[in-house]
């Protein structure tokens, strides 16, 4: 009965720290301290621990979308990107951009259907001019999300962001529910070849009436 007992008080022993890590990490506020932490690369901060703890793989090209469809204009900016080391994968507070409650999960397959068609766009560039124009003569809806990356201030941080996420370094960058199709170029191959149609639908995005694109 003793054997037993011990048996039990210890499964009880562990049963209650196991709990007590789980209500800590998700439910009470918590931060490393400013002194610890090292913003240019991925932290033990509250946000990166729950990501692991959960074993979620949401791809940080999620945390950049979030970052630039967030607001109605052309997005949140980058804090302090003077400071930040984008060459190597950044927090996700961090592109959380001070919003503590961001469920990376949720968030990613909210982008997926409300923004599926995201174009990194400069607005001087024909390439991206032409990108645009292509994508527009398909009449999508939701339509895609156009981003100018040259209006932003963080726009050459967004740049090297981008390059290291999707190995695409020039403009126009379209991203299709967060993977890269490439540019220009590449939109038009599968415009001829009669297959992007078909990739923006496979998305649940609809092609109302497409029109002939303008003369490029």
């Amino acid at each position: 009965m003793a054997a037993g007992a011990t048996r039990k008080s210890r499964r009880g022993l562990i049963l209650g720290a196991i709990l007590f890590v789980f209500v800590f990490i998700f439910y009470v506020p918590w931060e490393l301290p400013a002194s610890v932490k090292d913003r240019r690369t991925p932290s033990l901060s509250r946000a990166n621990v729950v990501q692991l703890v959960k074993g979620s793989k949401v791809d940080e090209i999620y945390g950049l979308l979030y970052l630039v469809t967030s607001t109605e204009d052309n997005g949140r900016a980058l804090n302090e990107p003077e400071h930040l080391d984008v060459t190597q994968q950044l927090d996700w507070d961090i592109y959380a951009a001070g919003n503590p409650n961001v469920k990376w999960r949720k968030e990613a397959a909210r982008i997926d259907k409300v923004h599926p068609i995201v174009v990194f766009s400069k607005t001087y560039c024909p390439y991206s001019r032409r990108a645009k124009q292509l994508l527009q003569s398909y009449n999508i809806h939701p339509p895609p999300k156009v981003v100018e990356v040259d209006t932003r201030d963080d726009g050459h941080f967004i740049k090297a962001l981008l390059t290291r996420l999707t190995k695409h370094s020039t403009f126009p960058n379209v991203i299709i529910q967060g993977k890269s199709i490439g540019g220009s170029d590449n939109l038009q191959t599968l415009h001829v070849k009669g297959e992007l149609k078909g990739l923006i639908e496979a998305t649940g995005a609809k092609v109302r009436k497409p029109k002939a694109p303008p003369a490029m």
